[in-house]
């Protein structure tokens, strides 16, 4: 610890250290010689660390608003003018949990943050060996990250270090294994403190590696006489002591070696592509997000999507956000791509359920592209219109039912038009998207007047609008006395076939269904 660290944990009117949920902190057993005894404690517990989470967030939404609850509870002493310090093991910023309050808070207020000697400078001290040295390149890698992938990054280094173990520890030592570099990896377990262990990496038991452990291969320790391998890019000629290595030409001379042959260019090592996944938000009501949907937002390090969609995802200072209008799809899905590609994991939002006439639909396609091969493409279902408009109304889609969009900008009228007669041919229930917009304002005419050919004026229809919203609207009318004047893009249509009933109640709430049996012809 350092003495400033020192002076200000002492000086401070308010201790704030994490602990799981048993109460004990490291971070305060350090400090604790310093405290004065009279201070306020704030002890912020994590509501999970290893267990599962009923969170409808998952991990990361119950994670994140434990830190929103965390940055209030501070809040509150730095604006009765205490100060507050915030006990973090390591340096704060190098994987601190301080990190996540430093972004809800430092806007706000005041903020020092006083640096630390970090896990990985610890380990290498008490193994006594050098982390780097030269031109030598270190990596420091989470245990979190897929087995191929910590492989492929430190068979493409110098030195290493890999944190955040314990459980991910089987995978980390098969990293190295893979990486052909084992045999000179070290395991160090709580560097500097009375429980302090250190061992080669393979001779390690899983199931005693705690979190606070580290995997450690180091710069290897060289004599004048043990020069480093020559790599691309350096030094033709190299000056080698023969006599230092073991073998028949034990005593010969020191002398010069040619190396004048080409050098071998390492490959590359790729950076690991993310993931996109397109979520669907469901209609409008935030009770109707399914916890699957929640927990790939809260994942997500990017959000995509049309402005007012992307509106209905609570703001997390984590997270960058990338509104845009609402005929761009397939720059949406590109962009989405090219981020994942780049190592980030994208959410791509939609209303209702994305796979319906929405964004599933310009992501696959622009997956398609060989580019992006390489890319995860998942797609997270919500409730689509359909289904909330008629829930609203009983069961209208009791029977077989058709789902048509009546939007031309990317299929003929002339498409539409017949199918909507094929439809209203075959007695099936219509759910009807993109009645009308601004722009198009006829084409719900047309449409009531090809279904007219083959229902009667009674057919029941729903004209359900901004449902789930703040502002919807459910209105049960028939085909005959549908005015297309009160439908915009808002709305969803439902057109009953020959059997559907609508049923008249004292209550005020009529109900629409669709018989399960269908006569016999």
């Amino acid at each position: 610890m350092t003495l400033r660290a020192a002076r200000l944990i002492h000086d401070a009117d308010v201790i704030a250290y994490h602990s799981a949920r048993h109460g004990r902190s490291i971070a305060r057993s350090i400090a604790a010689a310093h405290l004065r005894g009279d201070q306020i404690e704030e002890a912020l517990v994590y509501p999970v660390t290893t267990e599962t989470t009923s969170h409808p967030g998952g991990y990361r939404g119950a994670i994140d608003e434990f830190y929103e609850d965390c940055a209030k509870r501070l809040a509150v002493h730095l604006d009765a003018g205490r100060d507050v310090v915030v006990l973090s093991e390591g340096d704060p910023f190098f994987y601190g949990s301080f990190i996540h309050l430093h972004r809800r808070l430092a806007d706000r207020y005041p903020t020092e943050v006083v640096p630390g000697v970090t896990s990985l400078s610890a380990g290498c001290a008490v193994l006594g060996r050098p982390l780097v040295e030269g031109n030598e390149v270190l990596t420091v890698l989470p245990g979190t990250l897929a087995p191929r992938t910590l492989a492929e990054r430190i068979a493409g280094t110098d030195t290493a270090v890999v944190l955040k173990m314990g459980r991910t520890f089987p995978g980390v030592r098969d990293a190295f294994t893979d990486a052909g570099r084992l045999a000179d990896t070290w395991y160090v377990e709580r560097a500097t403190t009375a429980g302090q262990r250190i061992a080669p990496l393979g001779e390690v038991d899983p199931a005693t590696v705690p979190y606070f452990s580290l995997a450690v291969l180091p710069s290897p320790v060289r004599g004048p006489d043990d020069p480093a391998p020559l790599r691309a890019g350096q030094a033709d000629w190299v000056l080698a002591g023969a006599a230092s290595r073991p073998g028949p030409s034990a005593s010969a001379p020191v002398g010069i070696i040619d190396r004048t042959a080409p050098a071998v260019e390492e490959p590359a090592v790729e950076q690991p592509a993310g993931e996109v996944v397109v979520v669907g938000l469901g209609p409008g009501a935030q009770g109707w997000l399914t916890p699957q949907a929640a927990a790939a937002l809260a994942a997500a390090d990017d959000l995509i999507g049309y402005g007012p969609y992307l509106d209905r995802v609570p703001a997390d200072p984590r997270q960058r956000r990338h509104p845009s209008g609402n005929t761009v799809e397939a720059e949406r899905a590109e962009l989405a791509l090219e981020l994942a590609a780049a190592g980030a994991n994208v959410a791509v939002v939609s209303s209702g359920d994305p796979g319906v006439f929405a964004m599933a639909t310009a992501v696959v396609e622009a997956a398609a592209q060989q580019r992006f091969a390489h890319v995860d493409v998942r797609v997270v279902p919500g409730l689509t219109a359909a289904q909330a408009v008629a829930s609203r109304v009983g069961a209208p889609l009791g029977h077989d039912f058709c789902v048509l969009s009546l939007s031309d900008r990317l299929k003929p009228w002339e498409v539409i038009e017949r199918r909507l007669r094929a439809a209203a041919a075959a007695d099936l229930v219509l759910a009807i998207y993109n009645p009308a917009s601004r722009t198009r304002r006829e084409q719900l005419d047309r449409a009531r007047a090809a279904l007219l050919e083959h229902r009667a004026p009674d057919t029941p229809v729903v004209i359900g609008r901004d449902v789930g919203g703040p502002t919807e609207t459910v209105t049960v009318t028939t085909l005959g006395d549908l005015d297309p004047a009160g439908v915009d893009m808002r709305c969803l249509l439902l057109v009953g076939s020959s059997t559907t009933r609508i049923v008249r109640r004292g209550t005020g709430r009529d109900l629409v269904f669709t018989p399960r049996r269908y006569p016999a012809p």
